[in-house]
C-alpha cells in the first residue's frame, strides 16, 4: 500500500480477499499435483515433501509441533513422518525434552532429497513470466500472512 492510497473498506476488501482464495484453491492443488508428477526421481508425495522441508528450515522438530507448522493433523504428519522414515529420508530419536514426542530428524538422504525437490522447484517457478517486482510479491506475502493469521485458531484435527 502506498501512501496515497487509502485502506479499503471491510466490505471492499472481503470481496477482493475472496477474489485471492478463489485463486489460491485450484494453485495449490495444480502445483501439488506438479510436485507429485515431477517429483519420481525422488519419489516424494507432498506430505512427504512438506515433513522434509519443515525440517530443513527448522532442524529436528516432533509430529506435533510440524503438524501446527503446517495446520495439518497429528495423525496426516505422523503418517508422512513413518512414511519418510521408511525410505530412511529421516530419523526418529528420543526427545530430552519430551519423553512421549520423538524428535525427527533428516537424514543426509533427506537432505539430499530435499535439496533436489526445491531446485527443481526453483528452476519451474523462475518460469513466471511477467514484470513482477519485489514490492509485488511482498505485498502478496503480506496479504496472504494476514489472511493465514484470521484462521490461526481452527482446529486441525
Amino acid at each position: 500500500m502506498t501512501d496515497t492510497e487509502p485502506p479499503l473498506a471491510p466490505d471492499d476488501l472481503a470481496h477482493r480477499l475472496t477474489e485471492v482464495f478463489d485463486l489460491v484453491g485450484p494453485l495449490y492443488r495444480r502445483v501439488q499435483r506438479k510436485v507429485e508428477q515431477s517429483a519420481p526421481i525422488e519419489g516424494l508425495s507432498v506430505g512427504v515433501r512438506a515433513v522434509l522441508d519443515l525440517l530443513r528450515d527448522n532442524g529436528p522438530m516432533t509430529v506435533p509441533q510440524m503438524g501446527r507448522a503446517q495446520a495439518l493433523s497429528r495423525q496426516f504428519v505422523q503418517r508422512m513422518v513413518n512414511d519418510a522414515a521408511a525410505r530412511q529420508l529421516v530419523e526418529i530419536t528420543p526427545n530430552p525434552a519430551h519423553q512421549r514426542s520423538s524428535l525427527i530428524r533428516l537424514t543426509d538422504e533427506g537432505r539430499a532429497a530435499i535439496t533436489a525437490v526445491l531446485a527443481r522447484e526453483h528452476a519451474l517457478l523462475r518460469q513466471v513470466e511477467g514484470d513482477l517486482t519485489d514490492a509485488d510479491v511482498t505485498a502478496c506475502v503480506r496479504v496472504l500472512t494476514k489472511m493465514l493469521a484470521l484462521f490461526d485458531d481452527v482446529e486441525v484435527g
